[in-house]
């Protein structure tokens, strides 16, 4: 038993992947069976794919494969390191020392092959080791004017950092607490960055022009008697006061759209893309519009259609559409109901902007573009489409495996929800870890304990996902227990399965064809996905260069549209002196204009070795020492090191290396 017992240890130390999976980590009823479970994977990997290769690619060989090929590794070493110390006890007497001395190394690194590792099947980075892709490994077709981009505008002076919204008249929609100029800006910064445009008309008819390419209308803008439905968040507003108003209750102060996003976007249609007023209309199909938005919105801009289920106080009332439009990819195998109505309103509209907030969901893992889509169909509620989710209800299992059907593949395929969405607006003014909660402070950086402040924007509905996924993974790790304001739903097992499908088909489930119209076209890639490097620096292979996935660009709080400058920034990173150097040497780069700028340390293999600035900077010569010996006293080996620096002043984003010797 302590033979199979130290054997098991082997195993699942070599592939802490198969520790995962199996779901035991020290239970001694695997002491027994834990060979089967990796011949088991072998035999699956073989049965699998001798008769048809492609099937490599299915999620369930991307699971396998790697057990297998660990085991396979394993029992090699294993016998191998059995059979040499076995000749090295027979030679031993007869043996001359150098001859004992090889055979004895050799039988050494045979046995290294089974020796308890660390290191995850995907690298060092522990934060996806449970997914097939693993960090910077990007899967699908990248959408949008820039391929991949998303941006993401952080300013705290868009919030009151002494807000505390669950106290009744303090929450977090009121002006007191939100900033609307500040708000206006960072869409309008946003904007600019996105298109690569001049201007914020310019930008919106690159918008259109974009959209219209790519949905068969030609290459033309924005034309006139065209309509838009804004789908918000309004979760909250199920029941209200007879005049419409917040009520003071248990869900006073929770997140959902906030009245601030909402008019910033709608001043960018009508005064910048030119939308007349009344082509727009905005809801929650499920529930009202509170007063406080209202009044907020109408101020501004009274002849938009502000659509309610009730239609008090003027408030307009959807109408159903007469036919099914959502026809569910599974046929009844998962869901309750195989297809759905939406409301007229969407269906006749020509475009669609879908604005919800950043938080997680009990069920769902995360609340985003996907699950706002929940509230769109004519039942009473969203019970029939849980099935879909991450799990049904609190007393049912999780649904945590790769490869099932997703149901929010459907919601952002289908061409009147996610085929008509103009643009991905996400709305994380105020954001939290459980969809009926109120806002939290993060700790993570930039937020360092304070709201969330941003706003991101793309026109690729996954890559705008991945980096929301990514923060609140970030925010809210898995824990033991469940802590009001840290809940940990977004690290829910496989929870991006449904990017993974989204983005390429080879990752459906057996048996499932994404046809959310059931009209016998199957969706294609809708943009695509892949995890930054890690929660430090937040990097995607576009920001690397490494790959054609995501470029996330954070725009620092302080860049002002009016400051764009004429002609590029000239950034230049003048030298490092001594070089070679033993152990410090100094780094001078000169800054034309103030910028956001990272200072890195790279070693040969491209790993990043130290950060030595990672902030806001005015213009001016810099000078940064950067001694090879760490804090612990750990020296660096002699080699080639590079400097990098990348320069960002919100419009131009630039990089440079300098190539280091160091020397002992």
């Amino acid at each position: 038993m302590k033979i199979i017992k130290f054997l098991r240890q082997q195993f699942f130390n070599t592939c802490p992947r198969s520790r995962r999976i199996v779901g035991l980590k020290n239970n001694r009823f695997m002491a027994i069976l834990f060979p089967l479970f990796g011949f088991s994977a072998l035999l699956w990997v073989l049965v699998r794919l001798v008769p048809k290769p492609s099937r490599a690619a299915y999620p369930c060989m991307k699971i396998a494969a790697p057990v297998a090929s660990t085991f396979l590794v394993w029992l090699v070493g294993l016998a191998s390191s059995f059979f040499v110390f076995r000749q090295v006890r027979t030679k031993m007497p007869h043996s001359k020392t150098l001859a004992l001395l090889l055979i004895f190394i050799a039988a050494t690194v045979f046995t290294l092959t089974g020796l308890p590792s660390n290191r995850a099947v995907y690298g060092d980075n522990i934060n996806y080791v449970d997914d097939p892709y693993g960090a910077n490994n990007p899967v699908g077709e990248p959408k949008g004017i820039f391929p991949g981009r998303v941006i993401w505008v952080w300013n705290p002076d868009a919030t009151n950092e002494n807000c505390r919204p669950d106290k009744w008249g303090d929450g977090y929609f009121l002006d007191k607490n939100c900033d609307q100029d500040v708000v206006d800006e960072m869409l309008a910064n946003a904007l600019l960055r996105l298109t690569g445009m001049d201007s914020e008309q310019d930008a919106w008819n690159a918008v259109f022009h974009y959209f219209n390419q790519h949905h068969g209308k030609g290459d033309v803008g924005y034309i006139e008697g065209e309509t838009i439905f804004i789908k918000i968040n309004a979760v909250h507003a199920w029941t209200t006061n007879n005049d419409g108003s917040i009520r003071n209750d248990g869900s006073y102060g929770n997140v959902d759209t906030s009245p601030q996003a909402v008019l910033a976007m709608l001043r960018q249609l009508v005064h910048k893309a030119g939308v007349p007023q009344d082509k727009i209309y905005i809801g929650d199909p499920y529930t009202h519009i509170f007063s406080h938005c209202l009044e907020k919105w109408r101020k501004d801009f009274p002849n938009i259609h502000y659509m309610d289920k009730s239609g008090i106080d003027g408030r307009e009332k959807y109408i159903a559409s007469r036919e099914y439009k959502m026809h569910f990819s599974d046929e009844g195998r998962v869901l309750s109901e195989t297809r759905d109505k939406y409301f007229t309103v969407m269906e006749e509209a020509d475009y669609l902007l879908n604005i919800p907030a950043m938080k997680g969901h009990r069920w769902g893992g995360v609340t985003l573009f996907g699950k706002n889509f929940f509230g769109a169909n004519t039942r009473s509620g969203a019970g029939h489409m849980h099935p879909g989710l991450h799990r049904e209800d609190y007393d049912q299992p999780l649904r945590g495996q790769y490869g099932m059907y997703r149901v929010f593949v459907d919601l952002l395929g289908h061409k009147d929800l996610g085929g008509k969405s103009l643009l991905y607006f996400m709305d994380a003014l105020w954001s939290c870890s459980y969809e009926h909660e109120p806002p939290v402070k993060f700790k993570m950086a930039p937020f360092n304990n304070d709201w969330t402040s941003s706003i991101l924007l793309s026109l690729d509905p996954l890559a705008i996902e991945s980096v929301c996924l990514d923060i609140l993974q970030a925010e809210f790790p898995k824990q033991e227990s469940e802590v009001p304001g840290n809940y940990w739903y977004a690290n829910f097992p496989a929870i991006d399965d449904y990017l993974h499908q989204a983005a390429d088909r080879t990752n459906w489930p057996e048996g499932i064809t994404y046809d959310p119209e059931g009209d016998g076209t199957p969706i294609g890639s809708l943009g695509v996905h892949e995890h930054w490097n890690n929660p430090i620096d937040q990097e995607y292979t576009r920001n690397l260069g490494t790959g054609d996935g995501i470029e996330l660009i954070k725009l620092p709080a302080n860049t002002a549209v009016a400051e764009r400058p004429i002609e590029p920034v000239n950034f230049v990173l003048l030298q490092n002196y001594p070089n070679p150097f033993n152990p410090v040497t100094q780094i001078e780069y000169k800054l034309d204009r103030a910028a956001m700028v990272r200072l890195l340390i790279i070693d040969i293999n491209g790993h990043l070795v130290r950060t030595l600035v990672d902030e806001f900077q005015s213009s001016g010569l810099y000078n940064i020492e950067w001694n090879s010996i760490d804090r612990n006293t750990n020296a660096l080996p002699s080699g080639v090191y590079f400097s990098r620096l990348i320069v960002d002043d919100g419009y131009d984003r630039r990089q440079y290396i300098r190539r280091m010797t160091l020397l002992k």
